[in-house]
């Protein structure tokens, strides 16, 4: 007989954005590229969209941009807005593109990176807060889409290689009843 966990989801999801919630916090405003930083939130969002999809998706990224958004000094809603219509997009199927299909994975969230990062910097250049289109999407966007690529890669890996196998899945241990 095999165990089934049902919060085991709902743990890794909450453990996930905790980690992005600090390392948002106290690392990416540090690291730069130009004038782009990491934007951990999406990273957040987009690995959500990605394993589980659906609604689920939608509410982690409707409260990761506000708190993105809160620890920030862009205007409040804007993020919200983006990684709500991001994690509807890229959770729309509802099933786990990571541990399938890495790679069709990797390509959904360079597009919805970008997507979200060229967004965000012609929000900020109309808010008054950026300067020109050039400081907005060469300047900002791009390095800013690099880098959270970059912060991507290993929460994709650890979600397709490691969450999707291994003992706490039944593959290792399980009860027999007598």
């Amino acid at each position: 007989m095999q165990i089934s966990d049902k919060n085991r989801e709902a743990r890794g999801i909450a453990l996930t954005a905790i980690i992005c919630a600090v390392l948002q916090l106290a690392i990416a405003p540090n690291v730069g590229l130009g004038n782009g930083r990491a934007n951990l939130a999406l990273v957040f969002v987009a690995t959500v969209a990605l394993t589980s999809g659906g609604g689920r998706a939608v509410v982690c990224g409707f409260f990761a941009g506000l708190f993105y958004d809160l620890s920030t000094t862009g205007p409040i809603g804007l993020m919200a807005l983006l990684l709500s219509v991001c994690g509807f997009a890229l959770g729309g199927e509802g099933r786990n593109r990571l541990s399938g299909e890495f790679a069709s994975g990797i390509l959904l969230f360079v597009v919805a990176d970008l997507v979200v990062n060229v967004g965000y910097g012609l929000g900020l250049m109309l808010a008054g807060q950026g300067g020109g289109l050039v400081d907005a999407v060469f300047l900002r966007a791009l390095p800013g889409a690099l880098l959270s690529l970059v912060c991507f890669l290993p929460f994709a890996y650890f979600e397709s290689r490691i969450r999707t196998s291994g003992p706490s899945l039944g593959g290792g241990h399980f009860k027999r009843g007598l």
